[in-house]
């Protein structure tokens, strides 16, 4: 099968004043479009490896030939970042969107780090502290939530750990908006954060 970018599950401006349209519209028709065509061209070299899906290609490097290794890991990450990217933002003040989360997973945020606001606090300190190219994830690990950082467009799901929330610090992201200043990127993003949907995301991954 040929990998497909998946339609965003809202409007191009519907995440403003916090991330515009135009950054959208890049991010999602040309980022996300040229890692699925790269990894397209990728997997054309050993088709049998096209009946999996991207998280499954990268959640096992090891079984993907070399020649091509280097080419999923990068590409079939970034479509794999990207689509669980975009179904975890939604317009602010939206029913579950912004604010703090609640039920089970406020509950274990806040067993985990004292809180949402230390939560908030830790992973906004970590993440923009990723050099370069990267990303910042809430991930579940061996019965609790831990906050790490990958480079480039490595997953969590490469290490056997479960993606529960990330955020992409890519320029791409966030330059035309905010330039340099990703630590105003990372603050800002809160706002759209889909809770709902990153609730569902800690259920799967506790199972």
């Amino acid at each position: 099968m040929a990998y497909e970018v998946p339609a965003l599950p809202y409007d191009y401006s519907a995440l403003e004043p916090f991330i515009d349209a135009e950054t959208m519209k890049l991010h999602h028709d040309k980022h996300h479009q040229a890692y699925v065509t790269n990894l397209n061209a990728a997997i054309e070299k050993h088709p049998a490896l096209g009946s999996k899906t991207a998280d499954e290609l990268i959640a096992d490097l090891a079984a993907i030939p070399e020649d091509i290794r280097g080419a999923v890991r990068n590409n079939g990450g970034g479509h794999s970042n990207h689509s669980m990217f975009w179904t975890i933002m939604g317009p602010h003040g939206a029913p579950g969107v912004g604010g703090d989360p609640t039920g089970p997973l406020g509950e274990q945020i806040t067993k985990d780090f004292g809180g949402f606001e230390a939560f908030k606090k830790t992973f906004n300190e970590t993440t923009a502290k990723q050099f370069g190219s990267g990303w910042g994830w809430l991930v579940w690990q061996g019965g609790k939530l831990a906050i790490v950082t990958t480079p480039n467009q490595d997953s969590p799901l490469s290490q056997g750990l479960h993606p529960i929330l990330g955020n992409d610090v890519w320029e791409h992201a966030y330059y035309l908006k905010y330039q340099n200043r990703r630590p105003e990127y990372l603050a800002a993003w809160w706002n759209v954060v889909n809770w709902a949907e990153v609730s569902k995301r800690f259920e799967l991954a506790k199972k």
